[in-house]
């Protein structure tokens, strides 16, 4: 089978990385050959340009030097990790990609979508994501979410003011018309359960498809 490379996108709060496990584990048992990752991260050194771009402490960096930052610890993921894992057959099941930048630094941060596209071009060459799957919420819905539930620490984006949050959510809609053939749309309002067997059918359609 050929490698399949699906990526993971949403507001804070969608709770893509309790979707991400849970599918992860359903692949494997349907004898998919699969690894879980995430961006900023999945590597040493990708982990480490994550911990400077979420600290809290660093409320004075640069819109411009955030969305290098993102691109560095792409590029280093891409061809560290998602490359050799593509090119073994794998199904690699990853935590934000191109889009979010694309949505965070390029409509939220006012750099402009286009901008920060070049920029990461640069980073990714080629490789785009195969499939990808918008877990969609309202910010309101989303950051209520990680008040209530405490399931991670709060990092430099959660405190973005509400209309931050509204800008991402606005810009990941954009993508979805953009990109209709590759971006799903799946209702990340709803039950757990539920937001996991809608992933599960489209991932699976997907893979069916393809080999």
């Amino acid at each position: 089978m050929q490698g399949a490379f699906i990526t993971f996108e949403g507001g804070e709060g969608a709770g893509k990385s309790t979707i991400i496990e849970n599918i992860a584990t359903r692949l494997i048992a349907d004898n998919y050959d699969v690894i879980v990752t995430r961006e900023p991260g999945g590597i040493p050194i990708s982990e480490e340009i994550r911990e400077i771009i979420l600290d809290k402490k660093n409320t004075m960096m640069d819109a411009r030097t955030e969305a290098l930052l993102y691109a560095a610890a792409r590029r280093q993921h891409l061809v560290e990790k998602v490359i050799p894992a593509l090119q073994k057959g794998k199904v690699v099941l990853c935590d934000r990609f191109i889009d979010s930048s694309l949505a965070y630094q390029g409509v939220a941060r006012g750099l402009g979508m286009d901008q920060v596209y070049q920029i990461n071009q640069f980073a990714i060459e080629e490789y785009m994501p195969h499939l990808t799957l918008l877990l969609d919420i309202t910010p309101e819905q989303g950051l209520a979410r990680i008040k209530a539930n405490g399931l991670r620490e709060v990092n430099r984006l959660d405190v973005e003011e509400m209309s931050f949050h509204q800008n991402v959510y606005e810009a990941y809609h954009h993508l979805l018309k953009k990109f209709p053939e590759r971006i799903k749309k799946i209702d990340a309002s709803s039950a757990i359960i539920k937001v996991e067997e809608q992933t599960y059918h489209v991932i699976t359609n997907y893979l069916k498809d393809t080999n």
